[in-house]
């Protein structure tokens, strides 16, 4: 993995969420899926609350765990975050705050601690009460087997439509010390993260202070969960939580300390990974799309024709499809409100140049065909018009996509 901006040596590691040390995971299936299956995930700072920072949906219809998380991680400090799949516990109501709350409290007396201490999150169907028993139920057992190889079996039970877990983890080295970033995320559909993303818990051993997890945290999700669109759908329950355990030692590090940056970036690297994968995993998907969009004339403007061309169902089926319709990528940019020459603008479509100022060229439709097969693909454009650049990364929208959806509830 790579960081855009900085010339930093990650070493990918195994271990996702539990990679890093002074962290331990563990999943156990209370009955909120299909019998069986693991659908309750807990993450623990193994010393006690440790610093750390969120960013939340910014769904006016926000859910219960969404707003009493947002309350206990105010302070910047969290212990550990409890994750269920299977109900959203949306639109719930009073009843819905209560339970969120009443889990969070339980699980504070099982670690010897505070309910302020803990995080909580849920991912699912939207508008039905929460099984609050069967998730009260699960907590002592999932305690019991938290263990710091529990990361892949964390990463499983939040799994809603997804068809793959998702974890990541690297390490990098800074001043003798080595630091490892860890995390995991789950989202397949509903995905259009704004200031946020679907669910995603991020973890480090470096000794980060609160306002450095916070300024790692958002300007990692600004260009990489904030860039990810596989159906323009913002969820109710999006949650992005960082922390940092201090377990492998060396000086405090604020945003000032050197230290920040290679650490920063590693954040990144792991966030732009995850990413990825979500937009892999895209409903029905059977490709990546990368859109990136260079040449433009302000940061805003690349951003907003990307996600134009990145959000238009006519460029995703023409992906679905193998056809080189280079014509809807035009006319998602011309949508979108970017500021835009007719006559300058140029498309590369899988690797084949397409358009040029603004105009067709000629290419070999079977070189297309083939190319459009490859499981990613990338859609680029040259707006000519400044420096500024941005990507964005979706999927194909696949007959699959509707039947997953038409399906959900069933």
């Amino acid at each position: 993995m790579s960081h855009d901006s900085q010339s930093f040596t990650f070493t990918p590691v195994d271990g996702g969420v539990t990679a890093p040390q002074g962290f331990a995971a563990a999943a156990v299936a209370a009955g909120l899926k299909r019998a069986g299956a693991l659908d309750v995930a807990l993450v623990v700072a193994s010393a006690g609350p440790v610093p750390a920072a969120a960013v939340f949906t910014t769904n006016k219809v926000a859910a219960a765990p969404v707003i009493v998380s947002r309350r206990h991680i105010a302070g910047g400090s969290a212990r550990a975050v409890v994750i269920n799949a299977g109900n959203a516990n949306a639109c719930t109501g009073a009843q819905g705050i209560m339970h969120a709350e009443n889990t969070a409290a339980s699980l504070a007396r099982l670690l010897g601690g505070k309910a302020e201490e803990i995080v909580v999150s849920s991912t699912g169907v939207i508008g039905v009460p929460l099984p609050v028993d069967l998730l009260l139920a699960a907590l002592p057992p999932v305690v019991s087997g938290l263990s710091p190889q529990g990361g892949a079996d964390a990463a499983q039970a939040i799994m809603t439509t997804d068809t793959v877990a998702k974890e990541a983890a690297v390490a990098v080295s800074v001043d003798g010390h080595t630091y490892t970033v860890g995390g995991m995320t789950k989202g397949s559909g509903m995905i259009a993260p704004n200031m946020a993303t679907m669910i995603a818990v991020i973890t480090t051993d470096a000794p980060l202070t609160i306002e450095a997890c916070d300024a790692a945290l958002r300007a990692a999700v600004g260009t990489t969960f904030n860039r990810v669109t596989v159906d323009t759908d913002t969820s109710t329950n999006d949650m992005a939580l960082l922390m940092a355990s201090g377990a492998a030692g060396g000086a405090s590090i604020d945003v000032e300390n050197p230290a920040f940056a290679p650490v920063s970036a590693a954040i990144h690297a792991v966030c732009e990974a995850l990413a990825r994968m979500i937009a892999r995993d895209g409903e029905g998907a059977s490709r990546l799309i990368t859109v990136t969009v260079s040449g433009a004339a302000t940061d805003s403007d690349a951003e907003i024709a990307a996600f134009a061309i990145a959000g238009s169902p006519l460029v995703k089926t023409a992906v679905f499809g193998r056809d080189a319709n280079w014509g809807r990528v035009a006319m998602a940019i011309g949508k979108s409100g970017c500021e835009l020459d007719p006559e300058a603008f140029d498309i590369t479509f899988a690797g084949i140049d397409v358009c040029r100022a603004g105009a067709a060229l000629g290419f070999d439709e079977d070189a297309a065909l083939e190319a459009l097969g490859a499981p990613d693909v990338a859609i680029d454009v040259d707006l000519h018009l400044g420096d500024a650049s941005a990507t964005v990364w979706t999927c194909d929208l696949t007959y699959d996509y509707v039947r997953i959806n038409g399906e959900y509830r069933s």
